[in-house]
């Protein structure tokens, strides 16, 4: 789950940092050609940053699934596990039922 949320911190980190980096651009005291050179630039990387993002949300996707299934398999073990307690009381109460029974039946 923390890396769910990383991931989605990693994105919204990406995302503020191109916002940010357009309104500064557009609030600048700098001429018209700086302000389109530096917007330029800005829009040339969003691209690579999209490609990053995309990339470890994948990454991430990834790790979790590998975690569920991990999560997933060691539950599956322990209800096996359980089961297999449970079997075994069973049968021990059924025998300590038949024993009091016999003992029952040859006291009476």
């Amino acid at each position: 789950m923390s890396n769910n949320h990383s991931g989605v911190f990693l994105g919204g980190v990406l995302v503020g940092t191109a916002v940010g980096t357009v309104t500064s651009l557009l609030l600048a005291p700098k001429s018209g050609r700086e302000n389109r050179y530096l917007l330029k630039e800005t829009m040339d990387a969003l691209p690579d940053l999209a490609d990053d993002l995309s990339a470890n949300l994948q990454l991430h996707a990834g790790r979790l699934s590998t975690s569920a299934v991990k999560r997933w398999d060691e539950t599956l073990e322990r209800l096996g596990e359980a089961i297999e307690a449970g079997v075994e009381a069973t049968q021990a109460q059924r025998q300590h039922l038949q024993q009091t029974a016999q003992n029952n039946a040859s006291e009476g």
